[in-house]
This record gives structure tokens, C-alpha cells and sequence, in this order.
């Protein structure tokens, strides 16, 4: 008689994918003059140029950010686009000729007062904010903390933390979180806890309410 024997699993370690010390960079991420904070991750395609990435941030597949501030914790979802480039309006052409001149001719260098100033019109993205599949943020916009942009919507206005907004152009759908919460969270500021006080308050998070996070946490 064959007899097989089985040996009880053997528990090993498993070892966590994002680190504190370097993002993690899915396939065919493109880079330009960006600073990552700890526990950052970028989706496979994307294209990040001349932007900060808060601690815990990331972006799903093929996203584009530009000039853009990103705070912590933000939810960013694919095929979004961040801090779009604009084209001169008040020349008599907007084509890109004008300001990547080098490309067209030998003799000819690039307009770096316009580059200048694209880069100045930063859009700046809140903390544990969540931004929609293919939506698109311009440049000079704000998101406030908390808040939300809807799927396919196109921010062209500051948002106010913890509201939620849809539409092109959008506009309010609803708040997130009632103003005197939003107000206490902001106040909590969460986000700048250690990694291990947010271990350690994990269930918590998963399991309380905001309200009965803020009556446990904020006292």
C-alpha cells in the first residue's frame, strides 16, 4: 500500500509591496521631475511629470499628472488626467510650434517662459480624496481634503473638502461628510499619523463610522 504523507503548511512571511523608501512603478511609467512620498504607487502606463505624490498616494493605469500637488492618501483612478497642459490662446496660433520650436528647427530654441509658466498653474489635490475613472482635473484647481470626483466629470473650479462633485463642468452632487465632521476630521488630521498608529487603529478604521471614529479618537 502507498501511504502519502502530508506536512502541516509552514507559515512564512509575506512581504509587503509598497515600501517606505521608494515608489512602487507598475510597467511603462513615464517620469519627469517628481517626488515621492512613502508608500506611493503609480499604475502601469502612467505618465507623471513635474508633480508631488503624498505619502500612501497612488494612481491607477494610465494616468496623467502634470504640475500637480498631490496630498496624502489620495485615490486616483485610471485613465484620469491631472494638471492638463494648455496651448496659447491670444497668438495668432496655439500650435505647439510656437513653444517647442527645437523640434521644427535647428536654429530655433524652445519658448522656456512658456514652459515657465505652464508649470505655475499647479493644481493642488487634497488628502484621502478620491478621484473617478477617466475624470479630469485643470490646472489652478483645487480639490479640497476629502473630497470626491465623480467618474467622466471635469473639474474646472475649486472643490470644498468633503463634497462630493460630478458632471462637465462639475458641479455639487452632495457632501460627504456633513461640514461640522468634515470640519473635526480636518482637525484630526488622520493622515499625518505614523505608520504604526495607523496599524494600530486599522479595525477601526474599517469598522467605525467617521462619527465614532472622531468620539473615540478625538478627545
Amino acid at each position: 500500500m502507498n501511504t502519502t504523507l502530508y506536512s502541516p503548511a509552514v507559515k512564512t512571511k509575506v512581504l509587503t509591496r509598497l515600501r517606505a523608501d521608494k515608489p512602487y512603478l507598475h510597467e511603462d511609467v513615464q517620469i519627469t521631475d517628481v517626488n515621492f512620498g512613502r508608500y506611493t504607487e503609480i499604475g502601469k502606463g502612467s505618465r507623471i511629470a513635474y508633480s508631488d505624490i503624498g505619502d500612501y498616494s497612488y494612481c491607477d493605469q494610465y494616468a496623467d499628472l502634470a504640475n500637480t500637488s498631490v496630498g496624502k492618501f489620495s485615490n486616483i483612478a485610471s485613465f484620469t488626467r491631472v494638471g492638463a497642459t494648455d496651448h496659447p490662446l491670444h497668438t495668432i496660433a496655439c500650435h505647439h510650434f510656437l513653444y517647442r520650436s527645437a523640434d521644427y528647427w535647428e536654429d530655433a530654441e524652445v519658448d522656456e517662459q512658456f514652459f515657465h509658466h505652464r508649470r505655475s498653474r499647479r493644481a493642488y489635490i487634497g488628502h484621502d480624496t478620491w478621484i473617478g475613472h477617466a475624470a479630469m482635473i485643470k490646472p489652478d484647481v483645487t480639490l479640497g481634503h476629502g473630497a470626491v470626483v465623480a467618474s467622466g466629470s471635469v473639474v474646472t473650479k475649486d472643490v470644498e473638502p468633503y463634497t462630493i462633485v460630478a458632471g462637465t463642468p462639475a458641479t455639487v452632487l452632495r457632501l460627504r461628510q456633513p461640514r461640522d465632521i468634515a470640519d473635526r476630521i480636518i482637525q484630526l488630521a488622520w493622515w499625518d499619523w505614523s505608520h504604526e498608529a495607523l496599524r494600530d487603529g486599522l479595525l477601526d478604521f474599517r469598522s467605525l463610522t467617521a462619527e465614532e471614529f472622531l468620539e473615540k479618537y478625538d478627545g
